[in-house]
């Protein structure tokens, strides 16, 4: 496996980042170390996790999985194995809300404490936050990159308007730039992604990362009748899914997963992970079975006409 430079920076990664969305809320401590320890010993190098996870659960307050996470690291000694990215924007607190300089700063200090360590290799802006001009949000990312707090800079949910005036400041080297993207995108979500935003980041050499890379479990294709949705507690949102595009795409996965023995989950990610511009996608796993399920993805090169054939399919 050929670890993928991210973006202009000196990092380098494998080409699938683990989510950690689930570590504190559907994976306890048993799970979320296990699922950990595997995704290292399986040749995986980055760990995505966000303050503002998981707040939506009652009881939480957010912060709970950068905490996992942080207990995972003082106990397995790993910290130097594998690079860190967080995020803030979405946990109102100290400091006020979104991106407002203070609360980054707050912020930042906080995910550090959970986590446990000195320094967040790559941290994003959760959301834009058009409330705030955005010279005054990148001077207070510089401010942490400069005590060393953070070493990469990214954005998550951005539209390519405010990248491209974001990027457009940093030009000069008095701001820090974005290195990194997170949008949302798959094989049956790919209009926020595609076009503009993606052009813009493949010609400025920016890094992508996308999230929902199994389009909420439906792209794994144990979604095909709506008595599948009751499957699980998400599946309610994906009947949208079963018609149209969603079968269309299920049927040419069904085609590439028989001719290559690969599962579902395999293909949805190795396609992604052949788009212009990604360098790597970002999936989750509540179990050791699931992430087994997962990292063959990294190694798995389709031809040109399978990848043509998942393409056309969701168009």
């Amino acid at each position: 496996m050929t670890l993928r430079r991210l973006g202009s920076t000196d990092l380098k990664i494998a080409p699938l980042v683990l989510g950690g969305n689930v570590f504190g809320w559907t994976a306890d401590r048993a799970a979320s170390f296990a699922v950990l320890d595997a995704f290292v010993e399986g040749g995986g190098t980055m760990i995505d996790t966000a303050d503002v996870y998981s707040a939506w659960v009652d009881g939480h307050r957010g912060g709970e999985s950068e905490t996992m996470i942080g207990e995972w690291l003082r106990a397995s000694g790993k910290r130097d194995q594998v690079l860190i990215a967080t995020k803030v924007g979405m946990l109102p607190g100290e400091g006020g809300e979104k991106l407002a300089p203070a609360r980054i700063a707050a912020a930042c200090e906080a995910s550090l404490k959970r986590l446990g360590t000195d320094r967040i290799d790559l941290y994003y802006a959760h959301q834009d936050d058009d409330a705030v001009p955005q010279q005054d949000v990148l001077a207070a990312f510089g401010r942490l990159l400069d005590d060393g707090k953070i070493r990469v800079l990214g954005a998550s949910n951005f539209s390519a308007a405010r990248l491209k005036s974001a990027v457009d400041l940093s030009r000069d080297g008095s701001l820090p730039r974005y290195h990194a993207l997170q949008p949302e995108y798959n094989l049956v979500s790919r209009h926020k992604f595609e076009g503009e935003l993606q052009d813009f980041c493949v010609t400025e050499n920016i890094a992508v990362l996308p999230y929902y890379g199994l389009a909420s479990g439906f792209l794994t294709g144990k979604y095909r009748t709506r008595e599948d949705l009751s499957k699980s507690a998400r599946g309610g949102g994906l009947a949208s899914l079963l018609e149209g595009r969603g079968k269309a795409v299920l049927d040419a996965m069904d085609g590439v997963v028989g001719e290559t023995g690969a599962t579902h989950a395999q293909v949805a990610l190795a396609w992604l992970i052949a788009q212009p511009g990604v360098t790597a996608p970002i999936a989750s796993a509540t179990s050791v079975e699931q992430l087994r399920d997962l990292l063959p993805a990294m190694t798995l090169e389709l031809s040109k006409d399978q990848l043509e054939r998942l393409t056309d399919a969701g168009a």
